[in-house]
């Protein structure tokens, strides 16, 4: 393989390992206590669902890409694996919340563990589907993808 090839597969891995990481700390940073509570929290406080967060990500991702009739089999197959898994990230979450206690460091790294297993899970669900549909892509839609993966940022449509 070529430096170059080494250097976008290392970027790549850098990306999704972030957003793992990320993502762990964010669920496991939660106060799963509080749904034990019963009160609810105010809105400048609560966080969305995974279901909710990833909905918002589709359409975001629908409005950028334009994507055509005949790549909508692929993205239908695309945003069900992702409806999925944020299906299961929030009930994953849901049972440590039903369950909250207290936890250790032990118990914090063990949850840390189970939320990036479950991640990397997912992402083994999502590639093929995404595979397919970014080679489905025209030149200016992968150009759009690329630039959302590199910086998480939605390309502005540029005025000619």
């Amino acid at each position: 393989m070529k430096r170059k090839d080494y250097q976008v597969t290392f970027s790549a891995t850098l990306v999704v390992l972030m957003a793992a990481f990320l993502s762990t700390i964010f669920f496991a940073n939660a106060n799963l206590s509080f749904a034990d509570s019963g009160k609810k929290k105010s809105p400048a406080v609560a966080r969305p669902s995974a279901v909710e967060y990833t909905e918002a990500e589709i359409k975001q991702l629908e409005g950028a890409l334009k994507i055509t009739k005949a790549q909508e089999e692929l993205w239908n197959s695309l945003t069900q694996v992702m409806r999925e898994n944020a299906k299961d990230m929030d009930a994953l979450t849901k049972d440590r919340a039903e369950s909250a206690k207290p936890m250790n460091a032990v118990e914090h790294m063990k949850l840390h563990s189970q939320i990036t297993a479950a991640h990397l899970d997912q992402l083994k669900k999502f590639i093929p589907p995404f595979e397919a549909f970014y080679a489905s892509m025209s030149d200016e839609q992968k150009t759009i993808t690329d630039t959302i993966f590199r910086t998480g940022k939605y390309a502005k449509n540029k005025r000619k």
